[in-house]
């Protein structure tokens, strides 16, 4: 399995609610560096947990309407363009940087202040 299939399969788990079959394909000492760059979430753990309250992270009426992603040597960079309630139209990347198949690494980059405008 590609990189970019890892990446895609955990996508698909996102938009189905299945946190667990997400993180299984994270190391345990992964890092999760959110939009703005300066919140990061250590370890797996820490990570699931804050799956669990991802309808009050993403804007209200967050939408992903397309996505692909690019693939390098032991990284992926997803490009999703996204909808809300306040933004029609917009663009976000996050980059995943693997050790072997697992993620180690994932970051958000992101307009943040029109991510903070969407709610």
């Amino acid at each position: 399995m590609s990189l970019s299939e890892i990446v895609q399969r955990g996508w698909d788990a996102v938009g189905a609610g299945e946190f667990d079959t997400l993180v299984a394909d994270y190391v345990e000492d992964m890092i999760f560096i959110m939009p703005g760059q300066n919140d990061v979430l250590a370890g797996r753990q820490a990570f699931r947990s804050a799956l669990n309250g991802l309808g009050g992270i993403l804007p209200p009426g967050f939408e992903i309407t397309e996505l692909r992603q690019i693939e390098g040597e032991n990284e992926v960079v997803s490009i999703l363009e996204w909808k809300s309630e306040k933004v029609a139209d917009s663009q976000l990347t996050v980059l995943f940087k693997f050790k072997g198949d697992k993620v180690y690494e994932e970051r958000w980059f992101i307009d943040t202040e029109q991510w903070k405008g969407a709610f």
